[in-house]
């Protein structure tokens, strides 16, 4: 069947917010104290503000962002890390850990993420990746994956004891856009204070986030982490939300980092509002080509200014079914096209649309026989 192409012209008309012009986005640049910085829109990935953004950076410890990522994807928090003499000589930043002692891996991604810790660094890159240099394929190869260009990891910690290590601020707003769907990550980059046992001594652990906007400078800041080093100099990468959007800002060498994200996030909350295009379920504007009802499983959601939301045009494309069945085999659905949202002849989002059946009504033989089983076990 040759692909279908109904045009549904709507345009979308909110009330909104004063956008951001093109001269106050220039005032804003001049007024940022980092060399390169961006804000984007978490669900979009939408650049909202710019400056120098793809130019590859040194990162300092904002590198250890990819280490919590790594740790949570391919560890075990439950388990149990020794820690070697090449984590207790790590430089810089510490947990003061002791070799030879034995702590959760939960324990040292809290300590990573809030108090920088480089000895918990290279303590969770030694048990997830092996050893550093396999811990550092891992990092290139999750960075390749997620369309980071401009990077390139050579240690866990990203202390200065290599010149090949580096990012651009694009690329660590794609990272902490990824890190954040992870209830996890975001649950430790949210925590201003954590307290565990210290197997080695009387006293216990007790860390307080070094995020200063988290704790005590930006009300909507909802985590982030810090770096610094003498040649990277201050970086930072943030996140906040307020009444419903959410972004991500970055900053490399920026000498007024916390107040640089304020701006940033103040002129973003002002001038953009993260509108639902189209809400999850029936798409009672939508219609498949033989007159059946079209579904989407989520809803499509985008930050717009108030004047371009005046120039959005919605679009849907059919061509021939293709099953699809969920994680469980809970239903089996048919995907039959595509829900566009163009904006000035730009595509801004894209989403499958589907026709759904569910297994209950059409159970199939291996569901019948689980269910005998279940039934059995019962």
């Amino acid at each position: 069947m040759k692909a279908t192409i109904v045009r549904i012209v709507l345009c979308l008309l909110f009330f909104g917010v004063v956008a951001i012009s093109p001269a106050n986005a220039e005032t804003i640049e001049a007024e940022i104290s980092a060399e390169t910085a961006i804000l984007i829109d978490e669900e979009s990935g939408r650049i909202l503000f710019e400056k120098n953004k793809d130019q590859p950076m040194r990162i300092a410890s904002i590198t250890k962002i990819m280490t919590a990522v790594l740790a949570l994807e391919h560890g075990d928090l439950e388990e149990e890390v020794k820690v070697s003499e090449e984590a207790v000589r790590a430089e810089g930043s510490s947990l003061y850990l002791q070799a030879g002692t034995k702590i959760p891996l939960e324990d040292l991604v809290y300590g990573l993420m809030l108090r920088s810790g480089n000895d918990s660094a290279v303590a969770i890159a030694e048990h997830v990746g092996g050893s550093l240099e396999g811990f550092s394929i891992m990092m290139n190869e999750k960075a390749e994956q997620l369309g980071m260009n401009n990077s390139y990891f050579n240690n866990p910690h990203g202390l200065d004891d290599h010149e090949q290590h580096y990012s651009s601020a694009h690329d660590m707003a794609r990272l902490m856009q990824y890190a954040m769907k992870d209830e996890q990550f975001r649950a430790i980059s949210a925590t201003e204070t954590y307290k565990t046992d210290n197997p080695a001594e009387d006293w216990n652990y007790e860390w307080r986030n070094k995020n200063k906007l988290l704790t005590s400078l930006y009300s909507y800041t909802t985590g982030g982490k810090t770096g610094y080093t003498k040649r990277a100099k201050r970086t930072l990468v943030t996140t906040a939300e307020k009444e419903g959007d959410r972004f991500i800002a970055v900053t490399l060498n920026a000498p007024s980092d916390w107040n640089d994200h304020i701006r940033m996030y103040e002129e973003g909350f002002e001038a953009f509002d993260t509108i639902t295009l189209a809400e999850e379920g029936k798409q009672p504007l939508v219609q498949a080509p033989e007159g059946k009802d079209v579904y989407l499983h989520e809803a499509i959601r985008y930050p717009l200014t108030e004047e371009e939301r005046k120039r959005v045009r919605q679009a849907a494309t059919f061509h021939s079914p293709r099953e699809r069945r969920s994680e469980h085999e809970e239903r089996v659905t048919q995907e039959v096209g595509h829900l566009t949202f163009e904006l000035d002849d730009r595509t801004i989002a894209r989403s499958p649309l589907f026709e759904e059946k569910q297994l209950d009504q059409q159970e199939g033989w291996r569901d019948r026989i689980w269910r005998m089983i279940r039934s059995f076990m019962e």
